[in-house]
């Protein structure tokens, strides 16, 4: 297969997906729902949910089952990101090469996006086919457990109480564990849920989540010469993205052939330089 076109092509169908879920700008509040389509469409790799979607087919699903959760977990990432360039977070200015949502919208229309997208995504995953209403209930409270306290925020919280602090490495783990790997994870879960995976199968791609979140954060620290390249350095941090990426791949055997792109997917990860 190839990867760049296996993304891509991947990519467009979520962005379809999305723009079927967000309100348009004509609808008021208009000037809500230009900021929350500017947050959600303007670029980004779409890797959580085309993880939930390589998911669903390893177990042999069919993508439109997790579609909506795929959708529902690309809006979470993106009122998570809103947040986190506001000025009492990490004060970013810009966002993939544009300005940030509060630069362009003023912070208090960008708190409110970044409020009704995460509220959004839980309308999607409550609108599901109600055949299969134990399952999406079971997909709910997964997205809802890895975002909450005891997930994504509260990895937020610790790294918020670690700014300008010496950070050990259990705290270190924590933190991305939580704050990245967690979306990630659940990422996987919900398209082995969503595809009918077997509780064996469901197991297996929650470890490949977990590693494959690990290695993301840690290739992001190597890239930006924070986080695990400052505690154990360099050279350490990229022999443990190495045995992440391993890892991860070895809990996809049981899946063959279906489990290749998400194999490729963790070898783009290992070697992106961006």
């Amino acid at each position: 297969m190839n990867l760049d076109t296996y993304l891509f092509n991947q990519s467009q169908k979520i962005v379809r997906a999305l723009e079927t879920f967000l309100p348009k700008k004509s609808e008021r509040p208009s000037s809500l729902h230009e900021a929350m389509r500017y947050a959600v469409l303007s670029g980004g790799k779409r890797i959580r949910p085309i993880l939930a979607l390589a998911s669903c087919n390893a177990v042999g699903g069919k993508e439109k089952d997790v579609l909506p959760s795929a959708c529902a977990i690309e809006l979470i990432h993106s009122y998570s990101l809103i947040h986190d360039d506001l000025p009492c977070m990490d004060d970013d200015d810009t966002r993939r090469g544009k300005p940030s949502c509060h630069k362009k919208f003023g912070e208090a229309l960008a708190l409110l996006a970044g409020d009704a997208l995460l509220t959004l995504a839980f309308q999607v995953l409550s609108s599901q086919d109600p055949k299969n209403s134990k399952r999406n209930l079971e997909i709910t409270r997964g997205v809802a457990e890895a975002v909450g306290s005891s997930g994504m925020i509260g990895g937020q919280v610790a790294d918020l109480e670690a700014q300008g602090k010496e950070v050990d490495l259990p705290t270190l783990e924590y933190i991305n564990i939580h704050k990245t790997g967690a979306l990630i994870a659940v990422s996987l879960k919900c398209g082995a849920l969503a595809g009918g995976g077997t509780a064996q199968e469901v197991q297996a791609l929650m470890r490949y989540g977990q590693y494959a979140g690990l290695l993301f954060q840690i290739v992001d620290d190597i890239l930006d010469g924070e986080g695990y390249a400052k505690s154990i350095g360099i050279s350490e941090a990229r022999e443990e993205a190495k045995r992440l990426c391993g890892r991860a791949k070895d809990t996809l055997k049981i899946f063959g052939k279906k489990g290749e792109p998400l194999a490729r997917i963790a070898d783009f990860v290992l070697k992106r330089n961006a």
